[in-house]
């Protein structure tokens, strides 16, 4: 979740495919110590956890709707993300179409979440549903390891979280009516006009979703950015895999199981409007 608040980040360089980071230093990982050292070129910055960049360069290069965020790690992040990487974390590579019931070990549903910022709120809505699974993708380190680091300490074993471009995954590596739902909240508005092909909500974004959702599937967003949703409301109307839950074909009241996070509460403070589009996947 990228809550953008009316005030999205600016462009950050993307990191170069095939090229390791070059910051020098990174965080250790015995658990609650922070530890640093210096870090040989090429070495990569967390050996037991996501890679920088694990689609590499065998993937074609178009415009993306993110921009990768490889902020300050703290100490129980790096160690969040060292020790249940392994075991809970999924590389974005492309290679391979992921079993989603032996990566849940169980045959639960899955739900997608593409951004999900510092994941306080898939956390909490994976402990309010724990019998649905919840693959949860993002680009931000400090917020995988932190929803790594709240799915430990709540005991939940119904989240995933995956590393990299959730174009890719679901092309690449998901089955077709693999998924039960999908959830795109407060994702990066891009708000000139110039950069609203970045906007991930697309028709053709759409088209590739409806293949891997099941039929009845619900498709949930959310923006604070009024234009944003506005598009996303006119592309979902007009998309012929998808039906408005709402019968006057408008925006939804935020559902009960959709926490209110602290940057939306913030937000409403101060009169931003917040939108939601509960849409259906149809049977054709």
């Amino acid at each position: 979740m990228s809550d953008s608040l009316n005030a999205p980040e600016a462009p950050q360089p993307a990191a170069t495919p095939g090229q390791p980071e070059t910051r020098s230093e990174s965080v250790g990982h015995v658990r609650g110590v922070s530890l640093r050292h210096t870090r040989a070129k090429g070495e990569p910055r967390f050996p037991d956890g996501p890679k920088a960049d694990p689609a590499g360069s065998h993937f074609e290069r178009r415009i993306r709707s993110f921009q990768p965020r490889r902020s300050r790690v703290t100490a129980g992040q790096a160690d969040a993300l060292q020790r249940l990487w392994p075991k809970w974390g999924l590389d974005i590579d492309g290679r391979s179409v992921v079993d989603l019931g032996e990566l849940f070990g169980n045959g639960n549903p899955v739900v997608l979440e593409i951004g999900f910022g510092m994941g306080e709120a898939t956390a909490q809505m994976a402990a309010a549903d724990p019998d649905t699974n919840i693959l949860a993708v993002d680009v931000h380190t400090p917020g995988q390891g932190n929803l790594l680091n709240l799915a430990d300490q709540d005991g939940l074993t119904n989240v995933r979280v995956a590393n990299g471009d959730a174009i890719i995954l679901l092309r690449e590596m998901l089955g077709p009516d693999s998924l039960d739902g999908l959830r795109v909240y407060f994702p990066d508005p891009w708000p000139k006009k110039r950069h609203h092909k970045r906007r991930l909500i697309q028709p053709e974004f759409l088209s590739l979703a409806a293949t891997r959702l099941k039929p009845g599937a619900l498709v949930h967003c959310a923006t604070d950015w009024e234009p944003y949703a506005e598009q996303m409301l006119e592309v979902l109307t007009a998309h012929p895999d998808f039906e408005n839950t709402r019968a006057d074909g408008g925006f939804a009241p935020r559902p009960p199981f959709r926490p209110l996070t602290r940057f939306e509460g913030q937000g409403l403070d101060k009169g931003h409007v917040v939108n939601d589009l509960l849409f259906r996947r149809v049977q054709r």
